[in-house]
């Protein structure tokens, strides 16, 4: 069942549909706030006040200008801006549900390695420019496309690739000295 169609029936009073619905867009949108906000309990707040506005007002979604989820996604960074705006930017990296990774095959050494990349990786992150980790969020970790994107944001898929470019840019310089350390370590194996 399509997006548009559940929420249809969630605007007729269908509780299943708009906990479908919930179910679907609930953990995605809580991790952009997140990957925006930097703290778990705001982004729980915004995920919770998008969802809130939906039951309130399922009728401004309008499925001729955009789809669900462009929409939802939508509120969610308008809610994120507000809060960012409103108390700044928190400084806190609350740790999020443990993802497994690779690692754990390798041992403990490539455990702590692995963790440590993923710290310096989420600073670099939160270092950016809003436009940018904006961008960078809903590309690499929520998995939109540019066309989605620029939906989302209000501006064309150019001006996204421009965000994506410098976002990448500065992550790159940023992180470098790990992927060097790598490229020095692969290279002395060699040796």
């Amino acid at each position: 069942m399509t997006d548009e169609l559940l929420l249809e029936q969630a605007a007729k009073g269908s509780e299943q549909s708009f906990q479908i619905l919930y179910e679907r867009y609930r953990d995605p949108i809580f991790r952009f706030a997140y990957r925006m906000l930097g703290s778990v309990e705001t982004a729980e707040d915004v995920a919770h006040d998008c969802f809130l506005s939906l039951i309130k007002e399922p009728t401004r979604f309008d499925s001729n200008r955009a789809s669900f989820r462009t929409y939802i996604y939508a509120a969610a960074r308008n809610l994120t801006a507000k809060r960012y705006n409103r108390f700044g930017r928190e400084t806190g990296l609350d740790e999020l549900a443990d993802e497994p990774h690779a690692s754990d095959r390798e041992g403990p050494a490539a455990r702590i390695l692995d963790d440590e990349l993923t710290v310096e990786v989420q600073r670099a992150i939160a270092s950016l420019p809003a436009l940018q980790r904006e961008a960078i969020v809903l590309f690499e970790y929520e998995e939109l496309s540019l066309a989605e994107i620029a939906n989302i944001v209000g501006v064309d898929a150019n001006t996204v690739k421009a965000r994506l470019f410098r976002a990448r840019e500065k992550l790159r310089v940023r992180l470098d000295r790990y992927f060097r350390i790598g490229r020095e370590t692969a290279t002395l194996k060699r040796a």
